[in-house]
C-alpha cells in the first residue's frame, strides 16, 4: 500500500493483509494512526530503542539503497503511485528469491 500516515490510509492497509496474518503480533512506532487501525490485542507501541522495528527498518534502508526511485532527489524518482508500487513489488520478489537461492 502506498500512502501517507493518515488514519484513512490505516485503516485501509489493515483491510488489505492476508487474514491469516490478523492475528499475529505486530509492533509500530507511536503514531496514533496505527494504534487505531490495529486491534490492541496483537498491536504493541514500541520505541526505536526497544530493538522490535529494527528488521523493518533494515528493509526499508535497503529499499532506499537498492532503488534510486525512493531517494527524492534523484533523476529516476517515481512521479506516479502505480510506478512507486510496481517497483516495490518487483524488490520483495527479488529479495524474497535470492533468499531461495
Amino acid at each position: 500500500m502506498i500512502g501517507d500516515r493518515s488514519d484513512a490510509t490505516c485503516r485501509n492497509l489493515w483491510e488489505h493483509i492476508p487474514a491469516a496474518y490478523k492475528g499475529c503480533r505486530r509492533c509500530s512506532d507511536f503514531w496514533q494512526a496505527c494504534q487505531l487501525a490495529s486491534p490492541a490485542e496483537t498491536h504493541e507501541c514500541v520505541g526505536k530503542g526497544s530493538g522490535q522495528t529494527n528488521h523493518m527498518e533494515r528493509r526499508s534502508g535497503a529499499l532506499r539503497q537498492s532503488c534510486a526511485r525512493f531517494v527524492r532527489r534523484t533523476w529516476s524518482f517515481s512521479k506516479s503511485d502505480s510506478m512507486h508500487e510496481i517497483v516495490t513489488r518487483l524488490f520483495i520478489i527479488r529479495h524474497h528469491l535470492s533468499l531461495v537461492t
